[in-house]
């Protein structure tokens, strides 16, 4: 057994060093996570608590129209065609530039039709401005770094921009004004600051030149990939705005903090996602087995289901170990230790439609996971109000959105692929 377990490391040396440094990126975040979320969630009032989760909710769909989706293309040239990186960006940023009156109107129509109630507009446009712009940027860099096998690197600057979120929101906490609007401008500050390290220290030096033939080869993938990564968030976030129109403030932030110690599982699970998506883009037939496949499914479930399972239990014996603020949701976590490991599945389902080339399909399934799960989630709070009630249907919704999402995604990978590179 030791031969064996040693002849396997050998073959897979390379893949487990990538993964480890990944995931003491991604350790060092779900530790930074954990104490930025204790600091927000426990220095806001819940409601506010609430309106900030779902304005930056609303913040990441939006996002992933910045520049239509020209991220994939320069991901995959860093991947296989790293001498390309410097083209490609150059495309991306004026993909950038012109999606911005796009994202202008998005914001617009989101504000009026779900906070103008609610927040001022000023504190709206900083919450937009961090998520679309800064974070967005910064998050660009981390898939350029991954792309070109430096995920040491990408790893470093998620912790950095994290560990700076942090610090702003320690601030928040030392500050004798713990308003939503105080809070925006800091978000705003922490998360500038963040994109500034990703552009100054972390992004490979390259010679930005124009391409314009190059792009428009990649375009459908571009804006698939956009409308696709646009119907994800939905599909993933848009239970936030939901529950925000049907439920009020304090409702959906009580719901914002179950999600938000939910989500904390899928860190080590997406530092897989990226490696596996890697191994798939140059040999598509690593999943081509019924085993392979049925294994990757099973270790994410496990994964997903330990983390939530442990934080329970945390909260069971210290129900304050979170905050004040947490210990109302507390008593809560244990009825949705399901709902991670149905999550963080769909979510490697659409990376694996990504990663096959899959790009439109990928699009549709969202979109009818999104619209199935809306529902699901209108209808549940319409008949109940009662968080004992609402909170354990969570894993049957979830549970049918997998099921859904499962089907749909095998189904598309016995068809060939789009051609993307």
């Amino acid at each position: 057994m030791p031969h064996r377990i040693k002849a396997l490391y050998l073959r897979h040396r390379a893949l487990i060093h990538a993964y480890l440094s990944m995931t003491g990126g991604s350790a060092g975040r779900l530790v930074l996570s954990l104490v930025y979320f204790i600091a927000v969630a426990n220095t806001l009032a819940i409601a506010d608590f609430g309106l900030f989760a779902t304005a930056s909710a609303a913040g990441i769909m939006i996002s992933r129209v910045l520049a239509f989706g020209f991220m994939s293309p320069l991901y995959r040239v860093a991947t296989v065609k790293p001498l390309l990186v410097g083209t490609y960006s150059a495309g991306f940023l004026v993909g950038a530039v012109l999606s911005l009156p796009l994202i202008a109107i998005s914001c617009a129509i989101t504000f009026l039709a779900l906070f103008s109630r609610d927040m001022a507009a000023g504190t709206f446009a900083a919450f937009m401005l961090a998520e679309i712009l800064c974070w967005r940027g910064l998050e660009t860099a981390v898939i350029v770094l991954n792309g070109l096998g430096r995920f040491g690197r990408g790893a470093l600057l998620v912790v950095i921009g994290t560990a700076i979120r942090t610090a702003a929101a320690l601030l928040l906490a030392l500050l004798p004004w713990k308003t939503l609007e105080a809070w925006s401008y800091l978000y705003l500050l922490a998360n500038a600051l963040g994109l500034l390290v990703a552009l100054l220290w972390f992004y490979p030096p390259v010679r930005l030149r124009w391409q314009p033939r190059l792009y428009f080869r990649r375009w459908a993938d571009s804006v698939s990939v956009a409308g696709a990564e646009v119907l994800f968030y939905i599909q993933s976030e848009f239970d936030k705005i939901a529950v925000l129109a049907i439920g009020g403030p304090a409702v959906s932030g009580l719901y914002a903090i179950l999600m938000r110690l939910a989500d904390l599982t899928a860190l080590p699970v997406r530092s897989f996602n990226t490696l596996l998506v890697q191994r798939i883009m140059r040999t598509p037939e690593a999943i081509a087995r019924w085993r392979v496949r049925l294994s990757i499914e099973l270790l994410v479930a496990l994964a997903s289901f330990a983390a939530i399972a442990a934080m329970a239990f945390y909260l069971w014996v210290f129900p304050d170990g979170l905050g004040r603020n947490v210990s109302a949701a507390a008593p809560i976590v244990a009825m949705i230790v399901l709902v991670p490991s149905f999550r963080n599945l769909i979510e490697y389902h659409s990376e694996l439609l990504y990663a096959t080339g899959r790009t439109v399909r990928r699009m549709l399934n969202l979109l009818i996971a999104g619209v199935v799960k809306v529902g699901l989630l209108v209808l549940l709070l319409q008949t109940t109000a009662d968080v004992t009630t609402w909170a354990p249907a969570l894993n049957g919704i979830f549970l049918v959105l997998y099921a859904l999402s499962f089907g749909l995604t095998y189904s598309a990978l016995r068809k060939p692929a789009d051609r993307v590179i």
